[in-house]
């Protein structure tokens, strides 16, 4: 047994629990009750952190560390390898093929066993790679694509005057009009229409090398000091790529890249390789088109070399059996050049779920993060083979999971709860699945050996309908469907099917006719500065409170004095943050409360303005459940706090920084601020998804929001997997039947019933059965 003894990471309240080595342990209960805390923020952490004290200091420095987990004991736990739903993903040069060492296998495949031109030199394995200067295309530096600045693009309307912003690709503010008045200093004409200047003249101040300094002595508004300054300028040109190149601001490179016109290398024709690379070919395909095939279809082409004797069989082989492993967990559809950040987080766990069964690892603990999100229920019972694989390999497999299909299949059953938040962090029950039919607490209970008949379809009748033709993009080609308007939508298929495809091209055939709005798992904000309040606006409501009360107004407080991002009310220690990073070389990084604010982001003058007996810093700290009472007879404040919990996220603290949301957490946040708006008419709601990560009793108040917008007017398009909320739907579109090139038809479409009864469609059966029908 693993045994764990005063656990006390996040809401755990001081748990002591035990579990079998051996065996297949599902960990669950309501989102936010404390089962990822206990499953990885304490038996993972632990494991880590037991490991590494075996490791030399200057190889713990390379490593990413979690922090120590605040437990008293943790025993009988193996060495441990988590694979979780991570919220960023890799670089854009990262593929499906980095991810699993696939690439390496097919880049020694044709540099070993590739058929040669005649005459030509043998290449290493580099020079197959577009990531490394042996195999980049020296034209494109591996990118596959050219960007080039224009005079076109940098000044669409040449009858604007520099003055008048010709040049629309300056920044704004300041150093748009530094920009100006260096060329005025330069002798330039400001105010004469572009068109007008001399072409040399334009083409110097757009595309010039040469950074001159001069004098500037700028002109504002009169009774401004005008005082003269030593000012460089840097061409259109420049700005645009060096901001497009080196930029950390997505926002930054966005705009830079619209100042930029795109164009296929034409050395490498989008390929990203060097010629010599390319010419070099196996089973008659180079590297890309080995890499551009489906995994399964991959896998059928490289199955007859693997009889073979020397490297091409071993190799082969290899390959082969990873892209099965692929295959069975429903990623079939995949193909090696498909890049990273076009993955959703389930296809990325499963990605990495199947290296692991190719691992060949015995005695761990793999802790895994709903390996099930994103899975169709066809594919369910694959996954569920492959957790029994790893099981009867000699390894444990704890899972953090609310699919009930997956969890029946457990051998242990931890249920955390009852509630979300400070409502939960107990456990409930460890034992044996069937054991938790005795436990009358657990909201896991019901759906798992009672579950409540699906809601009936309302047979809504539709406005109008949106009439989607000719679709062809991704693995769509040419699909016409009517999408019905002033109804509730699903979008259902295998992983791969093109749901996601089709809310896209939905979304862009509304754009002219109605007020669209998508809902999708990115995060809120990158810094720990965004959070909860802060997103939904909550924290402009709050901060009025504070600057309306007699004390503020005596001091002159206004309401910027309560943001922790502005210098007179925050805390000049920690700038705000709250904590102070400690860098301890070989140990994990730490972060300590601030010694000055204890972790209230606030300074103490700031603090000593009170609301009800409570300082700014208190309020944030509160749940959304417990503010909802306190802030009860404030109606902006109600009006939020109310909308969160109906989403079902009355656990989240207000000042929970955005990165530690989830992606379902952060997709419920934005439904909950969309939900405050008055109009719903001609708006149509666009979900991917949006019960990932959710425990079957938040999904049902989900659905409920889902049904109430469309209730007040408006038309809901959701590419979903949940039987439930597909059997609730007014209308299905059935997309298929598999994943990738085999997939992208509609191949039904009507009410819930009459998919269900529909031949050639993976999701009828299974549809019928969560119906009742026969």
């Amino acid at each position: 047994m693993v045994r764990v003894r005063g656990a006390r990471v996040h809401n755990l309240r001081d748990v002591s629990v035990a579990v079998p080595r051996g065996a297949v342990v599902a960990f669950t209960g309501v989102s936010g009750s404390g089962k990822s805390s206990l499953a990885f923020g304490t038996l993972f952490a632990q494991a880590q952190h037991r490991y590494l004290e075996s490791v030399s200091p200057y190889a713990r420095r390379l490593l990413r560390q979690v922090e120590a987990p605040q437990v008293d004991a943790v025993t009988g736990m193996p060495p441990a390898v988590a694979l979780e739903q991570r919220r960023s993903v890799p670089s854009s040069r990262s593929s499906v093929g980095t991810i699993s060492t696939m690439s390496n296998l097919l880049r020694m495949l044709l540099s070993r066993c590739g058929d040669y031109p005649p005459g030509a030199s043998r290449l290493d394995s580099d020079a197959f790679s577009a990531n490394t200067p042996a195999g980049a295309c020296p034209e494109c530096h591996g990118q596959g694509v050219l960007h080039r600045v224009t005079a076109r693009s940098l000044v669409p309307d040449d009858s604007l005057s520099i003055r008048q912003g010709a040049v629309a690709s300056w920044p704004g503010a300041w150093q748009g009009k530094n920009l100006r008045d260096i060329l005025g200093a330069l002798g330039h004409d400001l105010d004469r229409p572009w068109r007008e200047l001399p072409a040399a003249e334009r083409e110097w101040i757009l595309f010039t090398d040469e950074q001159p300094v001069v004098t500037v002595h700028p002109e504002r508004e009169p009774g401004r000091v005008q005082r003269p300054y030593r000012g460089k300028y840097s061409s259109a040109r420049r700005l645009v790529l060096k901001s497009f190149a080196e930029s950390r601001s997505e926002a930054a490179r966005t705009r830079a890249a619209a100042f930029l016109e795109q164009s296929t290398c034409p050395n490498c024709h989008g390929h990203r390789l060097r010629p010599e690379a390319l010419a070099v070919t196996f089973a008659g395909l180079p590297i890309t088109g080995l890499a551009a095939l489906p995994a399964a279809r991959l896998a059928d082409l490289l199955r007859p070399y693997t009889a073979g004797d020397g490297p091409a069989g071993l190799i082969t082989a290899d390959l082969t059996d990873r892209l099965t492993a692929l295959s069975r967990l429903g990623l079939g559809y995949l193909s090696l050049d498909r890049a990273a950040p076009t993955l959703s987080t389930g296809e990325l766990q499963r990605l990495r779920l199947a290296t692991q069964l190719r691992s060949g690892l015995f005695g761990v603990v793999y802790v895994l993060d709903e390996p099930s999100a994103g899975l169709h229920p066809a594919d369910t019972e694959a996954l569920r083979r492959v957790l029994a694989e790893l099981r009867a390999a000699g390894n444990s497999v704890f899972v953090v999971e609310h699919d009930m299909a997956v969890v029946r299949g457990a051998d242990w059953l931890v249920d955390v709860g009852p509630a979300a938040g400070s409502g939960g962090g107990h456990v409930l029950y460890s034992g044996p699945v069937d054991g938790l039919r005795a436990v009358d607490d657990s909201a896991t209970r019901r759906f798992l050996f009672d579950p409540p008949p699906p809601p009936p379809s309302r047979n809504r009748a539709p406005s109008g309908v949106l009439r989607l033709r000719g679709v062809t993009r991704h693995n769509l080609r040419g699909v016409d469907v009517d999408v019905p308007l002033g109804v509730l939508t699903a979008v259902t298929g295998v992983s791969g099917a093109g749901k996601s495809t089709l809310l896209a091209a939905a979304a862009a055939e509304a754009a002219g006719s109605h007020r669209v709005v998508t809902f999708d798992q990115t995060p809120l904000g990158r810094t720990p500065r965004s959070n909860l309040a802060t997103y939904t606006g909550l924290l402009d409501t709050v901060r009025k409170l504070f600057a309306a009360t007699e004390e503020a107004r005596a001091r002159g407080y206004g309401a910027g004095r309560f943001s922790f991002n502005v210098a007179a009310g925050r805390c000049p220690t920690c700038e705000g943050a709250g904590a102070i990073e400690v860098e301890l070389l070989f140990l994990p990084t730490a972060w300590s409360p601030c010694p000055d604010c204890h972790g209230s982001r606030y300074n103490p003058r700031t603090l000593e303005i009170s609301y009800r007996g409570a300082t700014i810093a208190d309020v944030l700290a509160r749940t959304v459940d417990e503010a909802a009472a306190f802030l009860a007879d404030v109606p902006p404040a109600h009006r939020v706090l109310t909308t969160l919990q109906q989403v079902g996220l009355g656990y989240l603290r207000l000042g929970q920084p955005a990165p530690e949301l989830s992606g379902g957490e952060a997709q419920r946040v934005k439904l909950a601020a969309e939900l405050q708006h008055a109009r719903r008419t001609r708006t149509l709601y666009l979900l991917d998804e949006p019960t990932t990560g959710l425990h079957p009793a938040d999904s049902e108040r989900l659905t409920a929001q889902l049904h109430h917008l469309v209730d007040a007017g408006a038309t809901v398009l959701v590419a979903e997997h949940d039987l439930d909320l597909i059997a609730g739907a007014d209308h299905v579109i059935d997309l298929g039947p598999g994943g990738g090139d085999t997939g992208g038809r509609v191949l039904a479409t009507g009410t819930p019933t009459t998919l269900a009864t529909s031949p050639g469609s993976r999701t009828a059966p299974y549809l019928a059965e969560r119906l009742g029908l026969p």
